[in-house]
């Protein structure tokens, strides 16, 4: 049994007899050896019918965010009563994610392929689509954690009007530039092969410390910062909305009534717990996808590489599409308005949405039914 250097790369018929063991980077040319990092050189190279499966996967993935974020996009920038500025951001992150989609029939190419097609400019395509949904959907979180508390906690003059919302779009697009900029021009960073060398991102694995300090600027900007801001306004919000109905519950009780919100369902959980849910479920989902990634560049950089496998490595990016496909979900079917534009335009759905109802004596009841938006009139 004998290994595969990069010379014996070349003879790629010997390589898929099975008579040698084929490590990572066997199909390359030698004139592009260079993208591999030395870390993946010693790995052997996945049995085919991984690349299938994968392969599989995210077909499915590409097809399921296609679907959900394009519906999302189509019914709210095609839907007057829609169109506010807390829903632009929804949009925003839908086209964010549908970025992500991009990267997909780019990996199937190359999963089949059992290589990266189009080598450094493949590479660099792929790494870029990756940074600018990644890092443009975790500030989009944020942004839309601080439009909700904003509007929830001041509903008369806390509603971004459009202008103010283009702004804050804008900004979410500006935070994607410098780290998908810079490596791609090699400026700071670079962009390579990894896992299975079907995928591309940034390089955290050079042991310099201009790799280290670059990985930790970049964790800070794109995963630290928005972390910090999601978890501040949404803890702000929660504290709101659980003042507002220890008020009410109190001047219920002075009043000697059971309850101060007109036409309130008394089936209905409370509205705290419905706002913990929300944001409990944001939080986790980009916790989900984010986080894993995180931990494999921050062991790349400065932990024991050793822990490094391919398949370790292709498990984080994966959880970003997964996320991709269920943020149309989290952020869009639970929209009272959306959710009847869905029943309206595609019946064969079967969602049924009950008219709105709210009672516009009550700010409370509209924290209820939509904690998104806060208000969509």
């Amino acid at each position: 049994m004998f290994l595969v250097n990069e010379t014996d790369a070349v003879l790629l018929p010997a390589a898929r007899t099975g008579e040698m063991v084929k490590l990572l980077g066997w199909n390359l040319p030698p004139e592009q050896m260079h993208l591999v990092h030395e870390h993946w050189k010693d790995f052997p190279a996945p049995p085919y019918f991984m690349h299938l499966l994968l392969a599989l996967i995210y077909f499915v993935l590409m097809n399921l965010s296609l679907i959900g974020n394009g519906i999302v996009v189509w019914i709210f920038t095609t839907s007057k009563s829609l169109r506010n500025g807390s829903n632009m951001f929804i949009v925003n992150l839908a086209i964010f994610d549908l970025l992500m989609m991009c990267e997909m029939p780019m990996f199937l190419v190359n999963a089949f392929s059992e290589r990266l097609v189009g080598y450094e400019t493949g590479c660099a395509i792929y790494a870029a689509l990756g940074s600018v949904s990644g890092i443009g959907g975790a500030i989009s979180n944020a942004v839309i954690a601080y439009d909700r508390y904003r509007t929830i906690s001041n509903p008369l003059e806390g509603r971004m009007n459009r202008v103010q919302a283009s702004l804050f779009v804008l900004l979410t697009w500006l935070w994607t530039l410098p780290f998908t900029v810079l490596p791609m021009f090699n400026i700071w960073g670079r962009y390579i092969p990894e896992g299975y060398l079907t995928t591309c991102s940034f390089d955290y694995l050079t042991d310099d410390s201009d790799t280290r300090v670059f990985v930790g600027c970049i964790f800070t900007w794109a995963y630290a910062i928005p972390m910090v801001f999601i978890c501040y306004f949404y803890t702000r919000l929660f504290g709101h909305v659980r003042q507002h109905e220890n008020m009410l519950k109190n001047q219920a009780r002075k009043m000697n009534i059971e309850s101060l919100a007109a036409n309130r369902n008394v089936n209905a959980e409370a509205a705290e717990i419905r706002i913990a849910k929300a944001a409990f479920t944001i939080f986790f989902l980009f916790v989900c996808a984010w986080t894993p990634y995180a931990i494999v560049t921050m062991i790349g950089a400065f932990g024991d590489k050793t822990m490094l496998t391919p398949f370790f490595t292709m498990v984080p990016a994966m959880c970003s599409k997964v996320v991709s496909c269920l943020d149309p979900w989290v952020y869009a079917i639970s929209h009272p308005k959306y959710r009847q534009e869905l029943e309206r335009r595609l019946p064969w759905l079967g969602i049924k949405e009950a008219p709105d109802n709210v009672s516009t004596t009550e700010s409370k009841q509209t924290v209820i039914s939509d904690p998104p938006a806060a208000a969509e009139n």
